[in-house]
Formats: structure tokens, sequence, C-alpha cells
């Protein structure tokens, strides 16, 4: 190769031309140049079109004739997609014709006849004779379909990724719900304190109106709540639990409202908050009267904005949710002590409903627990079908402190010591507001029949996974030791 050849060439033209300018040497490779797909500009070194493929008329609209001797970068490249200047001293077209740099250029436009533009990817590379540019050459394409295709991916993953995020933190939540034991239990019996409050419950469950559930500890508060959703026409979508004692005021505000990755240390990836799980459906809100004040402020802003920012975030995140409070505390007395916001008292006191402890529905204790047996009878496969008078006395008897809860945790136990059909009390209740053993026969003797029950249900195992004393929650050793005290051996 001699000085008077082409020491560099652009992308698409296929060996070396002697050319004595610009001009000459595009006109040499004509035929080349205009069968190439890619629009091809060449430029003189005042930046004027001296060639114009039929690639790039076809592409951009201009015609050959209109462009050439003219600085074509008023006509094409004269603007960005977002409508501002593109300056000529920016244009990298004619930046390679000042430094004879080559450059590979994408992310901009080129502006049809038709005042539309098109993406474009190009490559500028400067024409040399003899060490001395004589010119530039700019090859282009449309890219506007792949731009298009990439978004359209990039949308559909964001898509998928987003779906894939709420399915995953929403499985999350129903598989821990699925731990709840007696979700579906309480709502059972026939007392007038019953009727009125399912009555009520009845009447705002179609609405969507915020309902504050009031009742004590083990009244079947969440049992109501639940209820109210599933006759609400919110019924398809979920329903969210959030108990605020159990939280931190700091944790309670990533568990409502959610975190973005590094929010804080140990927040490795972005997390979706109760609030975003429960958007187009209801959060049921228990213990509401266990949160800080600081909680309460950022709690009240979103029940009057219905939105919110995830902790270390700035995207504010729009919901629709109904809610549902409830505690076991009073509330009137919490705002005149100042321990709770007046104004959040009433945004969440919209609809209160009542629930009546056990003690007050005694009449529907017979027909409680009818329903609660039938669900154990399937957990502990048994097939307990009646309850014995005494048993039923007992039960009317006692004051029921923990309430609905209560029961159940009785009924549980005494199922698990029954040998027939028929369930008969065999520990005693304690009734804590008189301190008075309910049942008539001795806690020693109770408690006897109580250990040697578990232990034939174990055949005798003591230790072990499916031993005595894990089902009575007790070391190994206090268990040998009660044995001992109260002189229960192993039949031999």
């Amino acid at each position: 190769m001699n000085d008077n050849s082409v020491k560099i060439v652009p992308r698409y033209i296929v060996g070396c031309f002697l050319v004595t300018n610009i001009k000459q040497y595009l006109a040499d490779s004509d035929l080349l140049l205009n069968a190439v797909g890619e629009g091809i500009y060449g430029f003189d070194l005042q930046g004027h079109a001296v060639f114009v493929n039929p690639a790039a008329e076809q592409m951009t609209g201009w015609q050959a004739a209109e462009l050439l001797g003219k600085n074509i970068h008023q006509y094409h490249h004269h603007s960005h997609a977002d409508g501002s200047p593109h300056l000529s001293s920016d244009c990298k077209i004619y930046g390679t014709l000042h430094d004879g740099i080559s450059r590979k250029v994408s992310g901009e436009v080129f502006w049809r006849k038709d005042g539309s533009h098109f993406s474009v990817e190009y490559t500028t590379t400067a024409v040399y004779k003899e060490g001395v540019i004589i010119g530039v050459v700019a090859v282009f394409r449309d890219v506007s379909e792949q731009i298009e295709a990439q978004l359209s991916l990039r949308q559909a993953l964001t898509q998928v990724q987003q779906l894939t995020e709420q399915l995953q933190a929403e499985n999350t939540y129903l598989q821990s719900e699925l731990q709840q034991q007696w979700s579906a239990d309480g709502l059972v019996g026939n007392s007038k304190p019953f009727k009125l409050m399912t009555e009520q419950l009845a009447l705002v469950a179609s609405t969507n109106s915020t309902v504050l559930i009031l009742g004590e500890s083990g009244t079947g508060k969440e049992v109501v709540a639940r209820n109210i959703h599933r006759l609400s026409q919110r019924s398809q979508s979920t329903m969210v639990k959030v108990n605020c004692a159990a939280f931190t005021a700091s944790l309670l505000e990533s568990e409502l409202f959610g975190h973005e990755k590094g929010a804080f240390t140990g927040a490795i990836e972005r997390r979706k908050g109760r609030f975003e799980l429960a958007n187009n459906g209801t959060l049921f809100l228990d213990e509401i009267g266990e949160l800080s004040l600081a909680a309460q402020s950022k709690l009240l802003r979103v029940l009057q904005e219905q939105e919110f920012e995830r902790v270390g975030g700035t995207a504010t995140i729009k919901v629709d949710i109904r809610i549902i409070a409830a505690t076991n505390r009073n509330l009137t007395q919490m705002v005149s002590d100042g321990l709770f916001r007046m104004d959040l008292f009433y945004r969440l006191n919209v609809f209160p409903i009542v629930l009546p402890p056990l003690r007050q529905r005694i009449g529907d204790i017979e027909e409680l627990s009818h329903s609660i047996i039938a669900k154990l009878n399937k957990k502990l496969a048994k097939k307990i079908v009646a309850i014995s008078d005494k048993t039923l006395t007992t039960f009317k008897q006692y004051s029921w402190p923990g309430n609905i809860r209560e029961l159940q945790n009785v009924l549980e136990r005494e199922l698990i010591l029954a040998t027939g059909d028929s369930l008969e009390l065999k520990t005693p209740l304690i009734d804590r507001h008189s301190n008075e053993i309910v049942s008539l026969c001795s806690l020693s003797d109770t408690e006897k029949s109580y250990l040697i029950q578990v232990l034939k249900h174990c055949r005798w195992k003591i230790g072990g996974v499916d031993g005595a004393a894990v089902i009575l929650k007790l070391p190994e050793s206090t268990l040998r030791s009660k044995m001992k005290k109260l002189k229960i051996s192993r039949p031999t």
C-alpha cells in the first residue's frame, strides 16, 4: 500500500481506494456505497454533504439533491429527541472532522423531512490522503424497532419482577397466616349480646367504612375482622394483618410501609410493606392501642392521604385499602391520658363494634365448644362426639377470663387426654376472679391423672420428639421428678 492509498476507511467499505479528494473518493465507490442497507453521508472539510446514498434517502425522506453542498446538520441532526437544541459544536460527526478520531455513537436521533425522528446508531470515520483529512463518512442505521423491543422487554421484565415480588410477599404472608389457629372459630352462638354484635357486623361489612373492634383479649376480634372482610366487596383481595404490639416503633414503620434495599443495616433487598400487600383489600391493625405516639402520627398521615413512601425511598406509593383496627384497651381513656392521638382515634372510631366477653354469653358455650371440637378432631385425629353434662355445667360456672381463646386451649388439652368419644373434664379450672377451683377433684390428683393420661398417650415414652415431656412442655428431668413425687410408674 503506497502513500496514495486510503489509510483509514469506514465500516462497510471494502478495499482501498485511490483518491484526490473526498468527492472523488466517494464517486469512485458509488456502486458499493449505494448497495449497502445502512445510510451513508459523506462530508467535505467544510462539513457540506458531498454524498447521500439511497438508504439514507429512504430513512430520512431527504433526497440527495436537497442536501448535496449543504450543511445538513440543520436538516437531520438539529435537535435531541426531547426537542432541545443539538448544537453543531456538539455533533460527533463534526468532531471527527476536526480531530480525526473515529466514533461509534448511540442514543441520538436523526430527523426526517416530515418532522418526525428515529433513533440511530452511527459511526464516524475520517478519510485521509497523504496523512491529511480530506473528509468524513458517517454510516448510520435506524434502531427504533430494536429500542422499542428492548423497552417493551424491560417493561415486561419489570412487570414480571413486580408480580413476582407481589406473589412472593403474599405467599410469605399467607404461609404465616396458615400457621394461625382458630381463624374461623368464634362466630357461633344465639345469645342476645352475640346477635347484636353480628347484626352490626353485617351492616358495616358491605361498606368501605373504617371499623374499630373493641373487646377483651381472646374474644375473637380477629375472627370478626376476617368476617367483615369476607362479607365485603373486597373479599376477592387479601386481608393483611399487622400485630402492632409485636414490633418496635422503628421496625413497625418498615413492616407497614416496606423498605428499599440498603435503607438500614440488614435491609439486603427491597421489601413491600403490609400497606402495599393490602392494596385493594383490607388492612387489619390488631392491638392498635400499643402503637407509640410517633407511629400513630405516621399512621394517621397514611390513613388521611392513602399514600406513603417506603423506608429509605422517595417514590410516593398510592394505595386503596380499608382499615379495620382492634384493641382490648380503653382508647377514650388513653386519649384523656395523652397516650393516644385524638385525631387518630376519631379517624379509626367511625363504626365501633364491641365484642361481649364469654362470661356474658354463657348460653353460647355449648355450641361454641362443639364447633371447636369439630376442628380439633381433625387436628388431633380424635372422634369426640359429645360433652358430658358435668363438664358443660363446669364450663358454664367458670368466668372464662381468657374468653374464647381460653376455651379453645382447655378443649385442646382435654381432647389430648380423652380416650373415648365423650369429653370429660379432667383438669381443674381455677377461677381467677374468686380463686376457686371450679372442678371438684384435688389439684394433686388432677395433676397425677393428667400426667398418666399423657404418658399413656405417648406409650409411656418420656423423652424424645414424641415423648410426654414435649407435649407437657417440661424438661425431661422435671417430668421424672413429678412422676417420682406423685408415685407414677409404668405398669408392668
